[in-house]
């Protein structure tokens, strides 16, 4: 049964054409399985050649697996993590990170728009250092964030310099990593491994693969025995080529730039929309396929009894509108025509929403 196109999130979004004919293709015949095969060599290969490095690279389903298995690869269960509170690792995850690592704690710092700075990580990093205390190893940080917001490259080098100063390995939480390039202008190696980032989560599902993501570790020394780590998770795929294939697929055809590309546009366009609207308020700075803004408690339940999805994961009043690789302007301007009909039939307050905090988000 096909559904109309949602908001809700980039993961509802289908297979795209370039990752769909690369399964296809690895479809035909046999081939050695648990990815000693040529598609999974082809894909890592494509990796390297796109990061400009000799990274070691790993496939697993799903971003839970990635980001849990790589901070436990960074971590014994006596060490902890520092990320932003909003960050996935701690806010959707079910524990998943601990129960990987077998304990290594979680500190919440905050940060405005989502995103660490050198000041919170010194904070926690200098806030104890008793043995009593779970000693700090890992500054964790999501790119694009959990608020659809960029790490700028002057901001990365200052993290590089206090994780430096207090020996923190740093991991990337790259679920929209691609959007992020787009966003920026910058390459994918100037955002990761050359402002000092160890280990790197890419997006598969948000950008248009059916499933998988890729672990891509810049310090090759921190992934002794990861492959061991992921058959004793349940991540080692037997029929891996139907992982890599699809990733060959966006990497060879550049589908993963131009697949970010069109949902950063089109949530570009959803912005300009709702800024005509009155009392649709933005909440952040909107830098690549999220927007997050405020309105009536009443125009969101109408929204919700026209079968319109989304999340209101972020306080009364705040609703978060994903775009993806398939996102058409025709489904936004039907969107943005219920949300006029809604706010016209309901008076708008001035202050019909206070300044709240973020609250934690979903995939």
């Amino acid at each position: 049964m096909t559904q109309s196109e949602q908001f809700a999130s980039d993961n509802y979004s289908g297979i795209c054409p370039e990752a769909l004919d690369y399964m296809l293709r690895a479809n035909v015949g046999s081939a050695p399985a648990y990815g000693n095969d040529d598609w999974t060599q082809k894909a890592a290969d494509a990796f390297r050649e796109l990061f400009e490095t000799d990274c070691e690279v790993f496939f697993v389903f799903n971003g839970t697996a990635a980001n849990s298995l790589s901070l436990a690869a960074l971590c014994q269960s006596y060490h902890s993590v520092i990320c932003h509170e909003t960050a996935h690792i701690e806010t959707d995850e079910c524990g998943a990170p601990e129960f990987a690592s077998n304990g290594s704690k979680l500190l919440l710092a905050h940060g405005e728009n989502g995103k660490l700075t050198p000041e919170s990580i010194v904070a926690i990093a200098t806030k104890r250092q008793d043995i009593h205390y779970p000693k700090p190893k890992v500054v964790s940080l999501t790119q694009a964030t959990e608020l659809g917001t960029l790490y700028s490259l002057d901001e990365l080098a200052a993290i590089k310099a206090v994780s430096d100063q207090y020996q923190l390995k740093i991991h990337m939480d790259g679920a929209r990593f691609a959007n992020a390039v787009v966003a920026s202008g910058h390459s994918p190696a100037e955002l990761t491994w050359k402002v000092g980032v160890d280990v790197l989560c890419f997006c598969g599902t948000k950008n248009g693969m059916a499933v998988g993501e890729a672990i891509l570790f810049f310090n090759r020394d921190l992934a002794e025995d990861f492959a061991y780590r992921c058959k004793q998770a349940g991540q080692l795929a037997s029929k891996m080529r139907f992982i890599s294939a699809p990733w060959l697929g966006l990497l060879e055809t550049g589908a993963w730039l131009n697949n970010a590309r069109h949902a950063n546009d089109c949530a570009a366009y959803l912005e300009q929309q709702l800024a005509q609207i009155p009392g649709i308020r933005l909440m952040v700075p909107r830098e690549v396929n999220g927007v997050f803004v405020e309105m009536p408690t009443a125009v969101i339940d109408c929204l919700k009894q026209q079968d319109w999805l989304f999340y209101t994961f972020i306080g009364v009043g705040g609703v978060r509108l994903m775009c993806s690789w398939n996102t058409t302007r025709d489904r936004i301007d039907e969107l943005i025509r219920d949300i006029r009909r809604a706010v016209e039939a309901e008076p708008i307050e001035e202050d019909h929403i206070e300044n709240r905090a973020i609250a934690p988000s979903l995939p």
